[in-house]
């Protein structure tokens, strides 16, 4: 039987977005600063106006979001999405949605970064508090993060430490990773080359198989990294 896989085309995952309209210590309203360690991102602007910042080695930037913009970045990318007008944005995220699993260190001061207990205290949001306390917790979070992205800012040579204790941070998750991968982006690309084998040999039977599948939400308002999510079961 050739293999099938049921997952969004290539492995990815869709979310709707709704940045965050809380104005930081800068005067600026938006998201949380942070940095994705093996997964790329992309935002498609489907309303409203803004921006992304972003800081890598090569240096800093601002890119314009507007209603058509596609943008895209890859790990290593330290981002903070600035709402101008109601921006929102379909997030599309490599390896099934991996971004939002994990995959991603926040820009927290290093004391918060070099114990994994203190990160995690500082950085979760219980999903069974009342919507007010989520609330106030994301929103404390965005600000203890841009403490550390505005040092990296000032001093951009911090980023290679920066990056040496985001990947300390991650790694006894990368096992669970690892596995999201295998069943999400690397059993998508087996399946294709096994179709393509098959039609090589003369064998389109794949096409018989053929199935359509349509789904809503499965949550609505999430308190994310960035703003307010809307996210899929099946993504």
């Amino acid at each position: 039987m050739v293999t099938a896989f049921e997952g969004l085309p290539g492995g990815v995952a869709v979310s709707h977005l709704c940045v965050y309209d809380w104005p930081a210590a800068d005067g600026v309203s938006g998201g949380t600063p942070h940095m994705h360690l093996t997964c790329s991102e992309a935002y498609v602007v489907t309303g409203g106006r803004g921006s992304v910042q972003t800081l890598t080695t090569a240096g800093y930037e601002v890119t314009p979001l507007v209603p058509g913009t596609v943008a895209r970045f890859t790990p290593g990318t330290i981002h903070r999405l600035v709402n101008e007008d109601d921006l929102r944005i379909t997030v599309l995220m490599q390896n099934s949605g991996l971004p939002e699993a994990g995959d991603a260190v926040l820009t927290l001061p290093p004391e918060y970064l070099a114990d994994p207990q203190r990160y995690a205290a500082a950085t979760a949001v219980p999903a069974d508090a009342p919507e007010a306390e989520r609330a106030r917790i994301a929103r404390a979070r965005r600000d203890l993060a841009m403490e550390g992205y505005r040092a990296l800012r000032e001093a951009p040579e911090g980023l290679a430490a920066f990056h040496r204790a985001a990947a300390a941070l991650v790694r006894p998750r990368l096992a669970e990773w690892r596995e999201r991968w295998r069943a999400g982006a690397a059993a998508a690309a087996a399946a294709t080359g096994e179709q393509l084998d098959r039609l090589e040999a003369g064998d389109p039977s794949h096409l018989a198989q053929a199935v359509v599948r349509a789904e809503q939400p499965s949550e609505h308002g999430r308190f994310g990294m960035c703003g307010r999510l809307d996210v899929y079961k099946g993504a």
